[in-house]
């Protein structure tokens, strides 16, 4: 089997946005705190409320620039309720985007005899001896099955070296990177090699990845890949594709 690299060591400082240990015994769950997630995001668009009000003032006082008619409405508000209006907008989308990121985070439950992802309100299991190895793939944590097979792939967030120091001390195998990279060839419709079928769900994952509300489907045509021995992994708005067990 392909090199898998070192495997990741030290527990790392708790974080400020994860709950976890990474202990030798029992069950390491991690999860990213949603009160500080959430906080830190209206934290953020309280920032960037702020910021509007200051680059609507600057741009109402250039002789052209974009955007002038907003910035002259939201600049005509008077004080104190142009900062308190724009603070508080800011403050609210912060707070929509801190739900949809909590939705949208990764939990990891690592124990000896299984895995458990949780995302997006639902969850997948997957016993010992489905997982051949653990791999930190970019931002992605990636689950591949003892022939090569990918069995899962979510975008974490949390901290990777004391995933690794977790999923080590249960037993797991902790790559940090893919073993199988240079074996992904990019993906052009009607291109040879394929089995029959993962043409086309490539064409329609890769319509659903150009959609804004299109990340369930992406997600699911990658599964009807999977069941189909075809790997996927996107990189730069591409897509890439290998078979396990098969040459490059």
């Amino acid at each position: 089997m392909a090199d898998t690299g070192r495997i990741g060591s030290g527990q790392g400082r708790a974080g400020d946005l994860v709950k976890g240990e990474p202990g030798s015994h029992g069950v390491a769950v991690f999860k990213e705190s949603a009160w500080v997630l959430t906080l830190f995001c209206v934290a953020c668009g309280v920032v960037v409320g702020g910021l509007v009000t200051l680059l609507a003032e600057w741009l109402v006082r250039l002789q052209w620039a974009p955007l002038q008619g907003p910035a002259r409405l939201l600049t005509s508000v008077p004080e104190p309720w142009q900062s308190v209006g724009s603070v508080g907008v800011g403050a609210w989308l912060g707070l929509v985007v801190g739900f949809v990121a909590v939705h949208e985070s990764l939990s990891v439950r690592v124990s000896a005899d299984r895995v458990v992802l949780g995302i997006r309100d639902s969850s997948q299991e997957f016993g010992r001896d489905r997982v051949g190895l653990v791999v930190r793939d970019g931002k992605q944590l990636v689950l591949l099955g003892p022939d090569g097979m990918e069995i899962a792939r979510e975008k974490c967030g949390l901290p990777w070296t004391r995933l690794a120091a977790a999923f080590a001390a249960h037993g797991y195998r902790w790559a940090d990177e893919d073993p199988y990279r240079d074996e992904f060839r990019r993906w052009v419709p009607g291109m040879p090699g394929l089995p029959d079928g993962a043409d086309a769900l490539l064409r329609a994952r890769a319509a659903a990845r150009e959609k804004d509300a299109g990340a369930d489907d992406a997600r699911e045509l990658r599964g009807e890949l999977s069941r189909l021995g075809v790997v996927v992994r996107d990189e730069k708005g591409r897509q890439y594709w290998r078979i396990p067990g098969q040459s490059s």
